[in-house]
């Protein structure tokens, strides 16, 4: 039963990730209009809604008992044997990710405000396919490299670890750009490409699941040989 309610967790807060950052683009244009500003500023405007996002979101997953939005995320735990995951459950969490993705993402198309629905759309291919998928795989394994050495360890400060996640993912974002979008979390292009009518495709697969998992567990890889498992535990039952 643990597992179905931690599923269900999943469903909602990638539900609310997605629907959320999607309102990013809009809420950063309504931000610098009523500020008057543009240029840096902009992106300035956009890291801190992100920062509040992921800020937001940490503290609400940890409520709801480690639900998470991104299913890389839970492969490159899985990956490093970190949390209490096995197959099974990943089995279960990464569907229910899905299906709250597409939840989302149906949501914010039809709430989204006329003159600020053409923000919205999600990740697409901008190369041919082998270089996409190359591309979503390395900024994949940058990020999920990044984000477990914020977490473990960078600062002891919720607030600045959250900033520096955010601040990394608008790097890879901006430099992911011109490539996949990109997305680096399969969840959320699924749910958008469900609504594009593209979920059931060779590109949404390989791009977007396939490359992507296979960074984040070559990123937990990484860090077992960067930061091996600690011998304290095998000292306390010797």
């Amino acid at each position: 039963m643990g597992i179905v309610k931690l599923a269900i967790g999943d469903a909602a807060i990638t539900f609310l990730w997605v629907f959320g950052a999607s309102c990013l683009g809009a809420g950063t244009s309504v931000i610098a209009s009523y500020l008057g500003v543009q240029g840096a500023m902009t992106l300035l405007i956009t890291i801190s809604l992100l920062f509040l996002l992921v800020f937001l979101f940490s503290f609400l997953g940890e409520a709801m008992g480690g639900a998470t939005w991104n299913p890389t995320a839970l492969a490159a735990a899985f990956a490093l044997g970190v949390g209490k995951d096995t197959l099974i459950s990943l089995s279960i969490r990464f569907p229910a990710q899905a299906a709250g993705a597409v939840g989302g993402a149906l949501a914010i198309m039809e709430l989204m405000p006329a003159s600020h629905k053409h923000m919205l759309g999600g990740p697409s291919l901008k190369v041919d396919l082998h270089k996409g998928a190359i591309a979503e795989g390395v900024l994949t394994f940058v990020i999920s490299v990044m984000v477990f050495l914020i977490i473990m360890k960078g600062p002891k400060s919720s607030f600045w670890k959250s900033w520096l996640i955010s601040l990394t993912t608008i790097i890879l974002v901006l430099a992911g750009s011109g490539y996949t979008g990109p997305s680096m979390n399969p969840a959320n292009a699924f749910g958008w490409a469900y609504v594009n009518n593209r979920h059931n495709t060779w590109e949404q697969l390989y791009v977007y699941w396939i490359t992507p998992f296979i960074g984040s567990i070559l990123a937990a890889w990484t860090l077992r040989l960067i930061s091996p498992p600690s011998s304290s535990k095998k000292e306390k039952k010797a």
